[in-house]
């Protein structure tokens, strides 16, 4: 018997990891000036429907990534949070999307020690 016939809801993710563009986010002005590389991870959670096999019945991933670029790209921000808060907003608005998981990696942050990665990540819901 499937899990939703006995009343828990399946789980279905669409994950879209390393899209990368060039932002211009930082509180520093050479962020501003220079830009830098932001590598974003975006998972979206929705109930998947696996038996049309028709667009219209899913979320269209390369819209979504679409929607990634035009916010690394787009207006200048001073936090990261607020650049993946934007991002899970444009998410949700997909109307199919329950939950979305965002990471925004900003790996040339203007750090003096040796470091690999910054990163945030939140998750928003349609329904909380």
């Amino acid at each position: 018997m499937p899990l939703e016939a006995k009343g828990v809801p399946t789980i279905d993710r669409i994950t879209l990891s390393g899209l990368t563009a060039t932002g211009f986010h930082g509180v520093f002005p050479q962020e501003r000036r220079e830009g830098q590389p932001f590598v974003v991870d975006v998972t979206l959670e929705l109930d998947l429907d696996t038996v049309s096999d028709e667009l219209a019945n899913t979320v269209n991933y390369a819209d979504v990534a679409a929607d990634v670029e035009a916010v690394i790209t787009g207006e200048p921000r001073d936090l990261i949070e607020t650049v993946a808060g934007e991002i899970a907003d444009r998410c949700l608005g997909h109307g199919r999307v329950d939950r979305v998981t965002v990471t925004v990696h900003k790996p040339r942050a203007p750090l003096t020690q040796t470091f690999s990665d910054v990163s945030v990540t939140i998750s928003r819901s349609r329904h909380v």
